[in-house]
């Protein structure tokens, strides 16, 4: 698995509520290539429960959206817009679990529309919550000139950001 760089750090204007990661009330997610899927570890944190120690539907739906944007940056090295997004939750995701799990890769593909597949796993790699995100895919041309688009590369080294 390799750590994708994010091509935006440290530009003037990035305030991304899901992957800036200086961003002191966002979400802070960082994202991994491993083979067809996109991964993020993350960290829930107590300002995000919905209900005491339950992670917020709302923000799961954020995690999986923000997670399927990765998918068209680093699969098609473009950007787009979220069209449509269905989420069924299956389980409770606790705020008190030390991360969890998101894993997402591309179901199909219409020329520049893209359905991702998104679960989300808890602490103990049980199925919480499942989406498909409807993504819009810019030209490249257009990603590049109106959206700041540029690469988005991974590192050269393996990353194992479970710590085992």
């Amino acid at each position: 698995m390799k750590r994708i760089t994010n091509p935006w750090r440290g530009m003037e204007g990035y305030h991304c509520y899901g992957c800036d990661p200086n961003s002191p009330q966002g979400l802070r997610m960082e994202f991994y290539e491993d083979g067809d899927e996109i991964v993020s570890l993350w960290r829930p944190r107590p300002e995000y429960q919905g209900w005491v120690n339950t992670l917020h539907g709302g923000i799961q739906a954020t995690l999986a959206d923000e997670i399927s944007s990765w998918v068209i940056f680093r699969k098609f090295q473009t950007s787009g817009v979220t069209s449509k997004m269905e989420v069924r939750y299956h389980r409770p995701i606790h705020t008190t679990d030390d991360h969890i799990v998101l894993r997402a890769a591309v179901l199909r593909q219409r020329r520049n529309i893209v359905d991702i597949g998104v679960r989300i796993y808890d602490l103990n790699g049980e199925l919480c919550t499942e989406a498909v995100c409807v993504y819009f895919m810019f030209p490249q041309e257009k990603a590049h000139s109106d959206f700041h688009f540029c690469e988005c590369g991974v590192e050269a080294e393996e990353a194992n950001p479970f710590g085992k």
